[in-house]
């Protein structure tokens, strides 16, 4: 992805086809944080534990909260219209912020050939890479397989990272029907931020930080890892789902406050990602997509 100053985040939108500017939440506190000499000396007490993340998610559920949810439902792609309740409805931060939405408000295609984003955000892709190659950001080390924690029969990966940023939609999806033997693993780590800005001074942050990774069996695209990253802020990672048959769009779990990442690892062989998020990726841009969209196919 290009190297952007958190103060000019250039996105694809997906429906239009033009670069728009991210607009980021907390955009000051981000740079001084990872653009600044003392901000960086805080690291230690910021990202290397769960405590201060914690905190914010205790509060956030918290009453008193309430009155940041008016802040967050004025930033451009919040779109509190779509939620199923009106903002005044919801009693603390955190159940604005793990709305559900009005039903239809994020249609699918039903094809079992076609997966689905598995949220809202904004989505990179790539098409061949292997377990032992660096995660997909530039300067990265650490390797897929690390970020799996392991690895399933494939020679080539397709991977997709989906970045959900603040004002999007928190509740993630199976992207399509699929068998889960097991309950996510979970490991915990840092709690960087995984804003464009920190993946610049922290490229590995994707294995450095908590995560739960779920493994999926799909009759169409085979097997698939289904990893959630936490990031700063992040108050808990919530599974809603339960290991079993699984259809496409059925909701998995949701992210509280915070922004956070999904990620999706398949065999290559069976899966191409659509022809338009390949171009803007290859380019060094993300896409902004809605959960439920088309992002690839069975090959």
């Amino acid at each position: 992805m290009k190297e952007q100053a958190s103060s000019g985040i250039i996105l694809i939108d997906r429906r239009t086809g033009e670069q728009v500017k991210e607009t980021v939440f907390g955009d000051s506190t981000l740079k001084f944080v990872y653009e600044t000499l003392l901000g960086r000396t805080l690291w230690g007490i910021l990202f290397n534990s769960c405590f201060l993340s914690s905190a914010l998610g205790w509060f956030y559920d918290r009453p008193g909260s309430k009155k940041s949810i008016g802040k967050l439902a004025s930033v451009p792609g919040c779109a509190p219209e779509e939620a199923e309740f009106p903002v005044s409805q919801y009693g603390s931060f955190n159940d604005f912020f793990t709305r559900k939405l009005k039903v239809g408000a994020r249609p699918f295609e039903a094809e079992q050939n076609k997966l689905a984003s598995p949220a809202d955000g904004r989505v990179l892709v790539y098409e061949d890479l292997g377990f032992d190659d660096p995660v997909p950001v530039k300067g990265a080390k650490r390797t897929i397989r690390e970020l799996c924690r392991g690895a399933f029969d494939a020679e080539r990966l397709a991977v997709a990272v989906v970045r959900l940023a603040p004002v999007d939609y928190h509740r993630y999806h199976f992207p399509c029907d699929c068998v889960q033997e097991s309950a996510p693993e979970v490991f915990s780590g840092k709690y960087h931020s995984v804003n464009p800005v920190a993946l610049v001074k922290r490229p590995d942050l994707y294995v450095e930080n908590t995560r739960q990774i779920t493994r999926l069996a799909s009759e169409v695209f085979g097997n698939f890892c289904f990893i959630e990253v936490g990031a700063f802020g992040v108050g808990s990672i919530v599974q809603t789902s339960t290991p079993g048959t699984h259809l496409k769009q059925d909701e998995k779990g949701y992210f509280k406050f915070g922004g956070s990442t999904v990620i999706l690892v398949f065999d290559n062989s069976k899966l191409k990602w659509s022809e338009d998020l390949l171009e803007n990726s290859k380019a060094g841009f993300e896409t902004l997509i809605r959960c439920g969209e088309t992002i690839g196919f069975h090959s």
